[in-house]
């Protein structure tokens, strides 16, 4: 028999208000459904000749593709640019030297605090006064993109190190490991698994970011898809809407598909394998760290049983 940490396994009454307050919910999503459904035949929008637009090659080649192209260009160089602005600034607020710690802390808590469409029109007017005219569109989404989501990235690594149970890293230490080693070899391969949810969230929120280029006329998804091709064809704004929103769909769908296959890789590696952190121990951190008792290194001493 299993019971729930949570709440009560419900009696025979409870079961039934559950099992009516889901048909009622199921009723009414098919009822908003077929609202919507309704809405849409009254403006002729399932009429084929606004969906066929779609299903011929010269408007993915003219329209949807290029602005495609620019969303997963503009997402990989921010998420580069993220990851690595995450990195240092998160290990940075984890150093021992106030100097360090501290302007890395006011960098991230600043950044996190600007909203991300108001960065990205203070990069867009502010480059060309400092560096002459030119188009800084990219440029603008890419920064805002990676000081935004790099200062959140920042906070996931601190929290993540943080995660790793203080033993760890004091075993590290007692078998002679320096702190750049206890880091590199002890803390953070553990801290990685750990941090791998919320690393592929912020990259999925990265991802939908770009978007916000459309207000500075960057040529992504959204701007081809949902501003040039409803222009250039008359009355496709639903249909190109509905398509480019599967796209986005498709796009963060397949980026947390791949972050679930790395997390589970990494759990079957030796170095990140999330069992040290589960269960803290002397003994275990010279296997999560790779590292044995060779050259005359002693281990800690194990408790008798």
């Amino acid at each position: 028999m299993s019971t729930s940490v949570l709440f009560d396994a419900p009696g025979p009454r409870g079961r039934l208000r559950n099992h009516g307050l889901t048909v009622i919910s199921v009723v009414a999503v098919l009822a908003v459904l077929y609202g919507v459904y309704r809405g849409f035949d009254a403006k002729d929008q399932f009429d084929g000749k606004i969906w066929a637009p779609f299903l011929e090659w010269n408007t993915w080649q003219v329209y949807i593709i290029p602005g495609l192209i620019g969303t997963l260009r503009a997402a990989a160089v921010a998420a580069v640019l993220a990851l690595a602005f995450g990195a240092i600034f998160g290990l940075a607020r984890l150093s021992d030297h106030a100097w360090i710690r501290i302007p890395a802390g006011v960098v991230v808590e600043v950044f996190r605090a600007i909203p991300l469409l108001l960065l990205i029109f203070f990069i867009f007017y502010l480059a060309p006064q400092l560096f002459g005219g030119g188009d800084y569109a990219f440029i603008s989404v890419v920064l805002g993109l990676m000081l935004y989501n790099g200062s959140v990235l920042a906070e996931v690594v601190r929290a993540g190190v943080h995660a790793v149970p203080k033993g760890q890293s004091e075993a590290a230490y007692a078998i002679g490991m320096r702190k750049n080693q206890v880091m590199r070899l002890v803390l953070l391969p553990q801290a990685v698994t750990a941090m791998m949810p919320a690393i592929v969230s912020q990259l999925v929120v990265l991802l939908k970011d770009t978007a916000l280029g459309y207000i500075i006329a960057y040529v992504d998804l959204l701007n081809t898809g949902f501003k040039i091709l409803p222009a250039a064809l008359f009355g496709t704004l639903i249909p190109a809407a509905i398509v480019i929103g599967i796209i986005y769909v498709a796009l963060n769908l397949s980026l947390s598909y791949l972050a679930t296959w790395l997390e589970r890789r990494s759990r079957r590696s030796r170095k990140t394998a999330a069992a040290p952190v589960a269960a803290p121990g002397a003994a275990e951190v010279g296997v999560a760290a790779g590292q044995g008792t060779e050259g005359g290194g002693m281990a800690p001493d194990r408790p008798v049983e």
